[in-house]
């Protein structure tokens, strides 16, 4: 099934075009990146998915409904749940705190119910602490749990941030970059928790540069260069393309 379509997305920044005229479309339950040189329009195209940027012209269909012009919030509520290349988590709250915030959508006994303390919020309190603890305990956070989510090393922030958009329970999990700054050893965890998120039905599109990551996770690989989708396919006919080798390598590249 078709979880998501976008059709001819555009996008321009003063007179630079960032985006012109992308299509993509994400089968359910599958595991897609989106690649390309930097510049090449992948954060922007994130960006414009999730609603944190307007596009200047195209459609967004997402479980069939156009949500080009819905605002972020409501998209989130839909289902939709991305990470950033630039860490966004609340560096001042603990780690458990973070990874429950992203649950709160679920939640409905509101400001006075929480403020009270009435028995709906309280279970509901409880019940997203339960689901926090429980992707902390399959990260390999938990012993973190109570710790400042700012103090932690670099590589367990980033596992932070992908536990607290999980939480949201999402049909569709963007990922920025995931293995930006992480060593090998996290990357390769990374990975298998990805193909993981595969297997519980959870489709998930990531913007990677590191292309072993890509091609060992990855069923369908879309690739941008200024601002245009110049190829898609399997990882292994993307890595046997020309245009693909010529927009990383340069000409002579391609030619080698």
């Amino acid at each position: 099934m078709v979880l998501l379509e976008a059709q001819e997305v555009t996008k321009s920044f003063g007179g630079v075009k960032a985006l012109n005229g992308v299509d993509v479309t994400l089968q359910e339950g599958t595991i897609t990146a989106l690649i390309g040189p930097n510049g090449s329009g992948k954060t922007t195209f994130f960006n414009i998915l999730t609603g944190v940027l307007p596009m200047d012209a195209g459609r967004v269909i997402f479980l069939g409904q156009d949500i080009g012009k819905w605002p972020a919030h409501r998209r989130a509520a839909l289902g939709i749940a991305r990470t950033f290349q630039n860490l966004q988590i609340f560096q001042e709250m603990t780690v458990l705190e973070n990874v429950m915030i992203g649950g709160f959508r679920h939640t409905h006994s509101g400001f006075f119910g929480g403020g009270f303390g009435l028995p709906r919020a309280r279970r509901e309190m409880e019940q997203l602490r339960d689901r926090a603890l429980e992707l902390l305990e399959r990260m390999g956070l938990a012993p973190y749990q109570g710790a400042l989510a700012g103090n932690l090393p670099f590589g367990l922030q980033r596992k932070v941030e992908i536990a607290r958009a999980l939480s949201s329970r999402p049909r569709l999990l963007l990922l920025d970059e995931p293995a930006a700054g992480l060593t090998t050893k996290e990357t390769l965890s990374i990975a298998r928790f990805i193909q993981g998120l595969k297997e519980e039905g959870i489709t998930v599109f990531l913007v990677e540069h590191d292309m072993d990551l890509v091609m060992g996770i990855s069923e369908w690989v879309i690739v941008l260069n200024f601002g245009k989708k110049i190829y898609e396919g399997t990882p292994l006919a993307v890595k046997r393309e020309r245009s693909v080798i010529k927009a990383y390598l340069g000409e002579r590249g391609a030619q080698g």
